[in-house]
């Protein structure tokens, strides 16, 4: 009875991590995996933080960089102020709720490996997968972010804001549909991790696959809050 409770003890957080759970399937071998797949999604991350940073600067230079007036000859300050829709902050909800239910795949599937590896939790875990689909929540609020950042490119352009009426809209359509691209590659992931559930493999190659989409959602996550914070209040 004593090892039963020890078993059930267990953190799943601390079995995705390759802590102190003992797997009966090669856990050394599930732990070396996830780090190299995290350190492959790190690199690739650096690609993308780099194209923000890039986007960053040249907004805030352009901002306060005037331009030259054809007619006139003279240099003028061209930045017209962008009032930002109210709708974004219901989007950014949307996305915050995502996040939450992303990790909540990740831990999901962390129990998943657990119970590979132990038969005393084999069909609690089970009922809780089939209980739970955080993945597919996970998608659908995914694709209502797309949506609603669909909208509101629709609401600036009925109010006269095109991509290329002013330098403050050009630099709006540009970081937020950026960030949309990328965030279209994390619902496919999520799309290739659920056929990955369908196809029937192993527990820990689900959970790497789940892992690594995770943390690439939390980025995005990150990254939008941060492209808010940058179109209200960098001056």
């Amino acid at each position: 009875m004593a090892s039963i409770t020890t078993s059930t003890s267990i953190d799943p957080a601390e079995v995705i991590l390759g802590g102190r759970g003992h797997l009966d399937h090669g856990s050394a071998d599930f732990s070396a995996r996830l780090r190299r797949s995290r350190l492959g999604l790190i690199v690739g991350l650096t690609g993308i933080v780099m194209i923000f940073v890039s986007y960053s600067s040249a907004y805030v230079v352009r901002k306060g960089l005037p331009t030259l007036d054809p007619e006139t000859g003279t240099l003028v300050h061209d930045w017209l102020s962008l009032q930002l829709p109210n709708f974004l902050l219901v989007n950014t909800l949307v996305l915050l709720v995502s996040t939450v239910t992303m990790e909540l795949a990740r831990r999901q599937a962390a129990r998943e490996v657990l119970a590979s590896g132990n038969s005393a939790v084999a069909t609690t875990t089970r009922t809780e997968t089939q209980g739970m689909p955080w993945l597919a929540v996970t998608g659908i609020l995914g694709l209502s972010f797309l949506a609603g950042q669909w909208l509101v490119w629709r609401e600036l352009a009925a109010s006269g804001f095109y991509v290329s009426t002013s330098p403050s809209s050009s630099f709006f359509y540009l970081l937020t549909g950026t960030h949309g691209i990328h965030l279209l590659g994390g619902i496919l992931a999520l799309l290739a991790v659920s056929a990955a559930s369908l196809l029937r493999q192993t527990a820990e190659s689900r959970a790497v696959a789940v892992d690594i989409t995770a943390w690439y959602w939390h980025f995005m996550t990150f990254l939008w809050v941060y492209i808010l914070c940058l179109l209200e209040f960098a001056h």
